[in-house]
This record gives structure tokens, C-alpha cells and sequence, in this order.
């Protein structure tokens, strides 16, 4: 991809994490282009979100390689997820409502693979016994998703201080998932 899509893509981004009822004016306004240029690029606005939705897991899983999800203490591990996901999260809340839209008969490939490494660090963590047993990996890795979006909005909404919103994403999450002491 040139050096020009990518910059097209990544205004883009950062126009509907802002506002995702966005038009392709505005999108095309926020990129520096014309309508008629950015429909050259993409016939329309599923075909931008599908462009969206690559890079956005490309994104996502370079940062959850930064994190390495499976070294260390899980816990630790979690909190690695969070601080390295939370400059993605307003873009994965986005995706994460468009890609509901377009993926009707299942998961897509890309979203699967970062689902599964998420999930993985859920069950290696019930399995040392950080993680609660009675919520499932797959619900813990939804409410990671759910957390993140709602730190993104809530930081756009100025409800959040942005230098807050991971320490708060993490606490929430882990107070809900961690096992009690017996």
C-alpha cells in the first residue's frame, strides 16, 4: 500500500473515532481529498470500513505483540493489553460497532485471531487462579472490548482524563474478573 492510502485510511479513522456517523464529505474533508478521489479509492463506505477494519487489526495485533499477552504474571499481562490497546480504543470501538454491521455469518478471520489471544490470556489466568471461573473467557474478553470502547468515549465526551481512562479501564475490568480470596 502507498505511503498516500495509508494516510487516507488513517485520517479516516480519526475522523469516525470522533464522530462515527460521518459522511464521506466529511471523511474525504478530514483526508485532504475529494469525494470523487476518496470513491476512487473506495466504492463506498463498507468498502472504506472493510480498509479500516484491516488496518485496525493490524494495529491491534502489533500492539498485543508489544504486550505479549502470554509472558509473566497474567494480571500483569492484562494490564500490558490495556496500556498498549488504549491508543487504539476509540478506532476498536468504532470497528467493533461497523464490524457487527458486516459480518452477519460469523466472525472475521482477523478479528478471530486477536479474540483467540485475548481469550487465551483469560484461561491462562483462571488457570493460575488470577481469574474468576465463573465468567468465561470468551465474556472476559467481550468486556475487555466493551471497557476499552467505553474509556475511548468517555475520554472524547471529556467525562475521562485521558491519562486516566487505562489505570480506570484496568481497575474496573480486573475488580470485576479477579477471584475473590477464600
Amino acid at each position: 500500500m502507498s505511503d498516500r492510502h495509508d494516510a487516507v485510511l488513517h485520517a479516516a479513522a480519526r475522523q469516525l473515532t470522533r464522530k462515527p456517523t460521518s459522511s464521506m464529505d466529511e471523511i474525504a474533508r478530514a483526508a485532504g481529498i475529494s469525494r470523487a478521489t476518496l470513491h476512487r479509492r473506495f466504492a463506498g463506505r463498507d468498502a472504506l470500513v472493510r480498509s479500516l477494519e484491516e488496518l485496525g487489526l493490524r494495529q491491534f495485533a502489533e500492539a498485543l505483540d508489544a504486550a505479549r499477552p502470554d509472558e509473566g504474571d497474567p494480571v500483569e499481562a492484562l494490564r500490558r493489553v490495556l496500556t498498549e490497546a488504549r491508543p487504539l480504543a476509540g478506532f476498536l470501538g468504532f470497528l467493533i460497532t461497523e464490524n457487527q454491521l458486516f459480518e452477519p455469518d460469523g466472525v472475521n478471520e482477523g478479528w478471530a485471531r486477536v479474540d483467540e489471544r485475548i481469550d487465551a490470556l483469560f484461561r491462562r489466568g483462571q488457570e493460575a487462579g488470577a481469574f474468576r471461573l465463573d465468567l468465561t473467557s470468551a465474556w472476559l474478553t467481550d468486556a475487555l472490548y466493551a471497557l476499552l470502547s467505553a474509556s475511548a468515549w468517555s475520554v472524547q465526551e471529556g467525562r475521562t482524563a485521558a491519562r486516566d481512562a487505562g489505570r480506570m479501564t484496568a481497575e474496573l475490568l480486573l475488580g470485576g474478573a479477579l477471584r475473590s480470596p477464600e
